[in-house]
């Protein structure tokens, strides 16, 4: 029976599929059977640079063809470009993180290491996560013409990552950079 339902499975996706990327297994009889890894599946039908055509958010998924145009993905412009946007952050947010993941739930050491630094000293801190969208990550990239994340921005200006957050830090030099907005904070909170 599952012999019959893969090779009718595999028989009805065989124009879709690349089957050269199949793998053998044995079956309830003791044959080898073949099979298309859940990878292939999911490859085929997603979109971004490996499955897609284009890798933008607003790009129609990859190899639905039948997908009706009042049903495919848009991407409504605020007029807005991504480094206007990264400019409005850095200038709204006294103390701005571009980092793998939020500051609740940093998705990298470097990340949760810059994030626990700065929360010692009780300011706001805007984040945002660039693993959510590669093209921000680039335009952050090109804005701080710097290659690693976290990017950390105090007072409007590019001060560095994690090694030097927490190098200032143990210096004494990021209480200094940081007196004036916990105190605007303070005062703003009273």
């Amino acid at each position: 029976m599952l012999r019959r339902l893969l090779r009718t499975s595999l028989t009805l996706a065989a124009p879709s599929l690349r089957l050269q990327e199949k793998i053998l297994a044995p079956s309830l009889d003791g044959k080898q059977v073949a099979v298309v890894p859940a990878i292939n599946w999911f490859m085929k039908f997603s979109s971004g640079p490996a499955g897609g055509d284009s890798g933008s958010p607003g790009s129609r998924v990859a190899a639905d063809s039948a997908t009706h145009e009042d049903f495919q993905p848009t991407v409504k412009s605020s007029g807005f470009s991504l480094n206007d946007i990264v400019h409005q952050d850095v200038k709204e947010n006294p103390v701005m993180i571009y980092m793998k993941g939020v500051p609740d739930a940093p998705r990298c050491g470097f990340s949760a290491l810059a994030v626990k630094v700065l929360q010692q000293y009780g300011v706001p801190i805007g984040a945002r996560d660039i693993l959510s969208d590669l093209q921000l990550k680039e335009s952050v990239k090109n804005y701080s013409k710097w290659p690693t994340f976290p990017q950390i921005f105090i007072n409007g200006e590019f001060v560095g990552g994690s090694d030097i957050i927490l190098s200032m830090h143990q210096k004494g030099e990021l209480k200094d950079l940081l007196a004036g907005i916990s105190s605007e904070r303070k005062e703003a909170d009273a």
